[in-house]
């Protein structure tokens, strides 16, 4: 069962409920299965640290299409698993692909889980694969779901090294860029790469009411399709801004460049780029 009301949301995350319950959410919903199969490698890791047991409540923050949702449900057995996230297009497809797998134990919410009054110590697992760092106030967010987790508590989650560290990010981004000079958000802004430093991780959490975490690095490679065409597409939807206010001739150059690019991470599996992610583990204090 998922609830897709319009979720009341932190006034700082109201852009990112914009984004991902309209155009770029959509495009992630209608391919979920490219946008799955691309983090699927980092999957046992998460999970494993996770240490999911049979009976356990499983909180999955920024689930998105709800793949590892449902990896925590089969793990929990007899328990839960509650997806949540911004994207109503998203949240639709993970209610969907649950049903199809037969995995009533999987539920998804449409919640800002920033603010969401979430049951108290109702949760023994708190887990998330690059779901969150988009939040506009971390420490707000993470006391929140500290309250949400039960005394002892595990948390799981994975997130992005530094850009220095995924060429996924670095070369797709040059080659669009067209030797233009790209803005770097402010690193505590919400973007991909605001929990990439391990230190401000830890701030970040022990703030919030969680022991201090372990920051394992853990590096695989990043799956963008199975061919170069549809990696090219995948690239679009996911960067395509950085075309915007392109002229003809620098536009011609950047679809030259991103090709050029896919073609040299081509091979029998598919277009991959080398990436290196945290995982961050740690505990709520019984």
């Amino acid at each position: 069962m998922t609830s897709t009301d319009t979720a009341w949301v932190a006034p700082a995350n109201a852009d990112q409920l914009t984004a991902w319950d309209t155009a770029e959410g959509v495009f992630w919903a209608e391919h979920a299965e490219l946008f799955e199969h691309s983090l699927q490698r980092y999957d046992d890791w998460l999970l494993r640290a996770a240490g999911i047991r049979d009976g356990d409540q499983v909180l999955d923050v920024g689930c998105g299409t709800g793949s590892t949702t449902r990896s925590a449900a089969w793990l929990a057995g007899s328990g839960t698993a509650l997806g949540v996230d911004l994207s109503s297009p998203m949240l639709t497809v993970a209610a969907l692909r649950a049903r199809d797998a037969g995995t009533g134990n999987a539920t998804y919410l449409q919640a800002d889980a920033q603010v969401h009054p979430f049951e108290p110590e109702a949760y023994d697992v708190l887990l998330s694969r690059t779901g969150c760092m988009f939040f506009g106030d971390q420490v707000e967010a993470f006391t929140n779901l500290a309250r949400a987790v039960k005394p002892g508590g595990r948390l799981s989650l994975l997130v992005w090294q530094p850009p220095s560290q995924n060429p996924w990010f670095t070369e797709l981004t040059t080659a669009l860029a067209v030797g233009r000079t790209l803005p770097s958000p402010p690193p505590d802004a919400p973007s991909p790469f605001a929990l990439a430093d391990p230190a401000r991780i830890a701030q970040i959490l022990t703030a919030a009411g969680f022991a201090t975490p372990e920051c394992e690095p853990v590096k695989e490679r990043m799956y963008w399709g199975p061919d170069v065409p549809t990696a090219v597409d995948f690239v679009l939807g996911v960067l395509g801004w950085l075309l915007d206010d392109l002229d003809p001739d620098e536009l011609t150059r950047a679809m030259t460049n991103l090709r050029r690019t896919l073609v040299s991470h081509y091979s029998a599996g598919g277009v991959t780029f080398p990436s290196a992610a945290w995982l961050v583990t740690t505990r709520k204090p019984a």
